[in-house]
């Protein structure tokens, strides 16, 4: 059984995945701390909207740009790193990388069209992280890059917005849209050709300059088109690289073993690398009712008093009672759990970690995180 520890130094990309609000953030970044000390150079890049990374790393903000995080005591070769997605930036750069030269650059960046599409195209933002995790993954910067994905909707706009902007510049849209400017060559969509019927009428319906700067955008992008199917088809052969694993995070409640679920088929249909399951947030109690003296005993520890003895028996009764709900808590999440082991790959990890008091805001409280995943490294 392949273990943490083992996908964490042996694999080039680790996928976080899961529902919203079962620490999957704090675990990316725990991974990434932990890969650092063992002397690898690693990225944790996210695309959570919620921008939670940042806290967990113990910054103020960061952004688009790749980022060194200051962790003392690393050995040689050891750095962590992280950055949070910029769509508009990154779309901007890929524009400027991939067109012809600058002039053919700078009238896309300024086209409306494109500006519009950049800001509201759906997916655009995971479509974009796509992007940025390929210019990472082919950089070889990076021993590792550890992606801390968003909640379950937008994860799976993750993965399907590459090929939904491909077809959204399908060649026989572009074609279609092109004739006229082929014909005549000019970006005058009116001028004459087959589809000069159709154009009338849609320049009827949106106006005689949208279409001047639809087709002006269309002709600019024509021939980066190939570009861009290229990049999504590395990205899917990334995905399914024997150098990635992909890491379901969840917590042991009814609507988080729903979206495991989901996920387990989902990258089962994909044929994408499953490395194992980690439980966050588990409520451990003892199976036995406590004896009265030690809840006693645990409580004067606790205030650091003696207690009456009136004020002792109510305590005993309200520290049972509690210890009760405690017990029938973790009894509840041991049955999903246990669910949640039969959805995960023969072979696989499944690492349960326990509900922390605190939260995880900084290095610190991350390297305690760390302690209790990697407890057999």
């Amino acid at each position: 059984m392949i273990q943490p520890r083992e996908v964490l130094t042996r694999r080039k990309l680790v996928v976080c995945v899961g529902s919203g609000g079962v620490g999957k953030t704090t675990t990316a970044a725990t991974m990434g701390l932990w890969a650092a000390r063992q002397g690898r150079k690693v990225l944790v890049m996210t695309i959570d909207p919620a921008r939670r990374l940042a806290n967990s790393l113990g910054l103020k903000e960061f952004g688009n740009t790749e980022t060194q995080i200051v962790v003392p005591d690393l050995p040689q070769g050891g750095q962590l790193w992280a950055m949070m997605l910029d769509t508009q930036t990154t779309f901007d750069e890929l524009i400027q990388r991939m067109a012809p030269d600058k002039r053919t650059a700078d009238r896309i960046l300024t086209n409306r069209i494109y500006r519009t599409m950049s800001d509201t195209f759906a997916g655009s933002q995971e479509y974009m992280a796509a992007e940025k995790l390929y210019d990472v993954m082919t950089s070889g910067r990076y021993d590792l890059v550890v992606l801390d994905t968003p909640p379950v909707k937008n994860a799976l706009d993750f993965f399907e917005a590459p090929g939904r902007l491909s077809r959204f510049f399908d060649r026989r849209v572009i074609k279609w849209f092109l004739q006229p400017y082929e014909e005549k060559r000019s970006f005058n969509p009116l001028a004459a050709g087959t589809s000069a019927v159709v154009f009338k009428l849609l320049s009827f319906i949106f106006g005689k300059e949208f279409l001047g700067d639809i087709s002006e955008f269309l002709v600019l992008f024509k021939d980066m088109y190939d570009g861009f199917r290229e990049r999504h088809e590395e990205v899917l052969r990334i995905f399914r690289s024997p150098d990635t694993s992909f890491v379901t995070i969840a917590a042991p409640t009814e609507p988080s073993m729903e979206v495991a679920g989901f996920f387990a088929e989902e990258l089962r249909r994909r044929g994408y690398p499953r490395a194992g399951m980690i439980v966050n947030q588990v409520h451990l109690c003892a199976e036995e009712p406590l004896e009265p003296e030690i809840l006693l005993g645990q409580a004067a520890r606790t205030t650091g008093a003696d207690l009456h003895e009136r004020t002792a028996a109510s305590l005993v009764a309200r520290l049972g009672a509690a210890h009760g709900r405690l017990r029938q808590l973790a009894h509840s999440e041991r049955v999903l759990i246990q669910a949640l082991h039969k959805i995960n790959p023969a072979g696989a990890f499944f690492v349960e970690l326990p509900w922390l008091e605190q939260q995880v805001y900084d290095l610190g409280a991350l390297r305690v995180v760390a302690d209790s995943l990697f407890a057999d490294a």
